[in-house]
This record gives structure tokens, C-alpha cells and sequence, in this order.
């Protein structure tokens, strides 16, 4: 009986408030989450039933007090999916446009892109609220990815190499602990280190140049923040020499903060046109060493002017000696949607084109540097 109650239940929240005749809620707390529910997919209702205390007609005092109650009523998923449909289908801006409503949103990569999106029209303590929301989700994105970047072979320690780059993050734990037990103070308890071992890394000298370029045209906004993010932690790689380029019709080098994904993502203005072309001969005249040097490009490939154009500098590149890699996407949760037509003719050109992961771009890219 209470399994049958609950389906129910279940089936009159999708239904609405159009159904309460026919079917009523078993629990206060279910009205309070019909009412909820209402507040946002009753716009999908004709005018003439719609409820006049919701809809278009509330204002921002009832925009917060609703994402206030989603919170405390909805589990943490379902919330955020709430949150994400009233910024993305209904348009519920204000949600942006007040410091306070801000703050109590839940950061994750939604909100980061719409705020990526509307960050134009923020002014004073909002704009300072929007950039500490990309601060804590891009350390999130950072977390995740060095992570899995770790375990690439790109960011595996090179075990067989000693005395490499002496930091914390290349400590020869094991090694240096063995090697110096005899220094141990028993009274004290501690441990001398008089020898003090790192692992080396892959490559040492002569680092590999990547020239990260992305496509900030509207369609690849969760590339670009994975891109922003991924660039960040490559640079600290000391076997790369990281170049990061965002472009639409016109090209930005953004070389000499890609450290800081925050600085990065909060300079990009998305949309525009495309010129491919325009960008990746902006990054052949990076070139310095073309054997050691991939021009990465993360786009739809989606040319706006002359195929022509971006075909004959793609030659230049590979007939260098580079190597040029196009993605589509970066992100694990995407799927690629590109222009299959430019996509075969620079596989023809000797290009590497696909989607991937940035933990198999890693390795990829440490294939590329062993051979």
C-alpha cells in the first residue's frame, strides 16, 4: 500500500497542480515540492491556466525564496537540475542579478557556464560573487583532473630516473625514508634527512611546446573550461613549455596567465564568429622546434571563412614537422558534434582528429614524446 502511495505521489508531481482534483498529495512536504515545481514548469502552461501567483509574474524576492526551498526539499542532484532548467530553458536571469541569490546557488559547472555567459551584465559585489564561484568550481575541475591526469603516462613519475626536478611534488618518499633510518632520533623521535631523493620526470630537457588554441564560438563552452583548466595543470609540467590561444574571429594569447584557469575563463567572451585559419597561423608562427611541438586545437571546426585557408596552414604545420591535434571535445560528458567533412580532410592532411578525455590526451601526448 505505501509503494502504491508513492507511485502515485510521483505520478502527480510530474502531472501538476492541473491535476489536484483527480489526485491529492499524501504530505504537506509533497505540496510544498508541488508548489515548488509549479513555480518553474507551470511557464510551460497556456496563459489561460496558468498560475497567476508563479510564472512570469513572481519577482526576484520569490526567485530566491523559491531556490532557498529546492534546496531543503529536493535531494542535492534534483536541485541542481531545478537550478540548471531555470537558468538554461526559462531564462530566470535574475537569478544572476542579485548578490545574494548568487551566493546561495550550488557551484558546479552549470552555473559556472552560465555565469561565463552573463558575466558582461554583472557590475560591483555580483561580479566579485560570480568570480568566487569560478574560483571554487575551477578548483573542483583542477582536483578531478589532476587526478586523473596522474595516472596518464604523462603525469606517472619517471621511477627509473633519480636526482630529477627537486620538488615536493617529484619526493622520492620511500627512498628517502630508507636512506636515512639510520638518522633517526628515538628520544626525540625523529628523522634526519640528510639524503633527500626526487624521481626525475619524463622529459627534462629541451621541453616539448604545446599550443593549446580554443574555439570560444558559442557552442564549445564546456570545452573551453576544460580546456582552461587542463592548460593550467600542464603548464606546471616542467617537460612542457604551455601556449594557450583562445580565438574567434579574432585570436587572444593568453601564454602568460595559463596557470590561473580563474584568470583565464573570466577573460574569455564567448560567441562571435570562427576563423581557424586566422588562429592556427597565429600558432605556426610559434614554431620554434617543430619536432618538439604540438599545436592542439579544441574546436567544431566549424570554419567561417575559406576552408582553403585553414587546409593550406594545417599543411604548414604538419609538413613542419609538428604534430597538430583536433579535438572536438574535452569533456567527459560530451558528445562531439563537428563538421565531419573538415574533420576527414585534416585526418587526410596527417592531422589527428578525435574526442578525448584530457587523461587520454596525456597519454597521447606522452606517446608523442617517446617516439
Amino acid at each position: 500500500m505505501a509503494e502504491h502511495t508513492e507511485i502515485l505521489n510521483r505520478w502527480r508531481l510530474v502531472l501538476g497542480k492541473n491535476a489536484r482534483e483527480q489526485m491529492a498529495l499524501s504530505d504537506p512536504t509533497l505540496d510544498q515540492m508541488d508548489q515548488a515545481l509549479d513555480f518553474l514548469y507551470g511557464r510551460e502552461a497556456p496563459e489561460d491556466v496558468r498560475d497567476p501567483q508563479g510564472g512570469r509574474e513572481s519577482g526576484i524576492p520569490t526567485v530566491a525564496h523559491w531556490l532557498s526551498k529546492i534546496r531543503t526539499l529536493f535531494p542535492k542532484e534534483t536541485a541542481e537540475i531545478l537550478q540548471r532548467h531555470a537558468l538554461e530553458r526559462y531564462q530566470l536571469t535574475e537569478l544572476l542579478a542579485d548578490q545574494e541569490i548568487l551566493e546561495r546557488m550550488e557551484p558546479n559547472q552549470a552555473l559556472l557556464e552560465t555565469v561565463l555567459s552573463l558575466k558582461h551584465m554583472m557590475k560591483g559585489p555580483v561580479l566579485d560573487t560570480a568570480r568566487r564561484i569560478v574560483e571554487r568550481v575551477a578548483a573542483q575541475l583542477t582536483e578531478q583532473m589532476r587526478t586523473e591526469l596522474q595516472q596518464s603516462a604523462l603525469g606517472k613519475p619517471d621511477r627509473n630516473s633519480r636526482n630529477g626536478i627537486r620538488s615536493l611534488r617529484n619526493l622520492d618518499i620511500k627512498r628517502t625514508i630508507r636512506d636515512n633510518l639510520s638518522h633517526y632520533d628515538p628520544e626525540k623521535k625523529q628523522l634526519r634527512l640528510e639524503k633527500v631523493h626526487f624521481n626525475g620526470r619524463i622529459t627534462r630537457y629541451h621541453p616539448w611546446r604545446v599550443i593549446l588554441a580554443v574555439d570560444e564560438s558559442g557552442s564549445m563552452m564546456g570545452s573551453i573550461i576544460h580546456s582552461a583548466v587542463m592548460a593550467g595543470i600542464f603548464a606546471r609540467m616542467p617537460m612542457l613549455d604551455m601556449k594557450l590561444i583562445i580565438f574567434n574571429t579574432t585570436v587572444v594569447d593568453l601564454s602568460g596567465q595559463v596557470e590561473d584557469p580563474v584568470e583565464t575563463l573570466m577573460s574569455i567572451h564567448l560567441g562571435g564568429g570562427t576563423n581557424i585559419a586566422g588562429a592556427l597561423g597565429y600558432c605556426r608562427d610559434l614554431i620554434t622546434f617543430p619536432h618538439r611541438t604540438m599545436v592542439v586545437l579544441v574546436s567544431d571546426l566549424c570554419e567561417g571563412g575559406p576552408r582553403a585557408n585553414l587546409y593550406s596552414v594545417c599543411h604548414d604545420i604538419i609538413e613542419s614537422g609538428a604534430k597538430l591535434i583536433a579535438l572536438t571535445a574535452l569533456d567527459d560528458h560530451s558528445s562531439p558534434v563537428y563538421d565531419r567533412e573538415t574533420a576527414q580532410h585534416l585526418a587526410d592532411l596527417g592531422a589527428y582528429v578525435g574526442a578525448m578525455t584530457p587523461a587520454r590526451l596525456a597519454d597521447f601526448m606522452a606517446e608523442v614524446m617517446k617516439n
